[in-house]
């Protein structure tokens, strides 16, 4: 079955191998199909200075793990990451060879934080292989422009720009999460309180475990970039700093939304329990101006003798005229209170 990297974006051949790309420094990648691999492979030694191959699997065809071990010789380490859980994003170093276990947003995100995969990652001086479960966004940004022509230097470029899309996709869910907490806090400051705090809490969860999830580990980053293998140039290592610069930045916006989210979520709440109080309040006021008509009601109403004004004609009109008088004092004894 021949690979067709043009029109195959999502599916993988009977190997496993979704896309194959050999490029030659400062030119575009020449896609090959599942057999010209490994006769690529095995022309080593031929080949120009400064070529690569970036080969791209799928982890959902069981055959993919297995071609990718019989044909490259690979670190055991990138292999055991094919089937990891998600974690933290990390970049190391084993043998000389750079081992990355990246996370990325799904290309369907809708704004879960389930909606995040992984791809695993193998940096060689001529080589580049990535695996993945799931379609990814940033993924797709990569090979959109190597089929457009763009050319790539080396595989740690290749590694930058996958890095950098990824950053600039942590910015647009940041740009659209901040425009959904703006429409929020509008409604919020208009007192027209449509949005629960579950709608505020899920936003703020989805933003913490994106930044745990898409920020690369500092600790990793910071010995790779200051004890490079020395097959990486200086060109590479510099975009790679471009692409931690960027994804400083966007960890650092989404730490600020997350903290605006909190302050709304008190809003909110603030709003709520005050709400509650004039309630309480309304409700405590009506129990107390009730309780003279109660009281006075209930004494009447015993049909014992001795009761005050039993034979006076206008009788009625005391008692009703001394118990608005009480409740008008108590009415205005409240509203001082509460206005004070």
């Amino acid at each position: 079955m021949a690979l067709d990297p043009a029109g195959l974006s999502y599916g993988s051949d009977q190997h496993g191998l979704v896309w194959a790309y050999a490029f030659q420094a400062g030119q575009p990648g020449k896609p090959l199909d599942s057999a010209e691999v490994p006769r690529w492979i095995a022309g080593r030694n031929a080949r120009p200075p400064g070529s690569f191959l970036w080969l791209h699997a799928s982890l959902s065809n069981a055959a993919a793990g297995q071609w990718l071990r019989g044909h490259l010789d690979l670190p055991e380490a990138f292999h055991e990451s094919l089937y990891q859980a998600p974690g933290s994003t990390r970049i190391e170093l084993q043998d000389e060879v750079l081992v990355a276990f990246i996370n990325d947003i799904l290309f369907d995100f809708r704004f879960d934080a389930a909606d995040v995969s992984t791809v695993s990652i193998c940096v060689q001086p001529d080589l580049l292989v990535s695996a993945r479960l799931r379609p990814l966004r940033s993924l797709d940004r990569l090979h959109s422009a190597v089929r457009n022509g763009q050319a790539f230097r080396s595989p740690t470029e290749l590694l930058a720009h996958l890095m950098q899309d990824q950053a600039q996709g942590l910015v647009d869910i940041v740009r659209q999460s901040t425009g959904r907490v703006d429409g929020i806090e509008d409604r919020l400051l208009a007192n027209r309180r449509t949005t629960n705090r579950t709608e505020l809490g899920a936003l703020r969860r989805m933003l913490v475990r994106l930044q745990r999830l898409l920020s690369p580990e500092p600790a990793t980053l910071f010995r790779l970039l200051n004890r490079p293998p020395a097959w990486i140039g200086e060109d590479d290592l510099s975009d790679l700093r471009q692409a931690a610069e960027e994804f400083s930045a966007a960890v650092a916006d989404s730490v600020a939304l997350v903290e605006r989210v909190r302050l709304l979520q008190e809003e909110l709440s603030a709003q709520i329990s005050e709400q509650t109080d004039r309630t309480l309040f309304v409700l405590t006021v009506v129990t107390v101006l009730a309780v003279p008509i109660n009281l006075m009601a209930g004494l009447f109403g015993m049909n014992v003798g001795g009761i005050p004004l039993q034979g006076n004609p206008r009788g009625f009109l005391w008692i009703s005229g001394t118990l608005l008088a009480i409740t008008a004092v108590l009415a205005y004894l409240a509203l001082v209170r509460r206005r004070e």
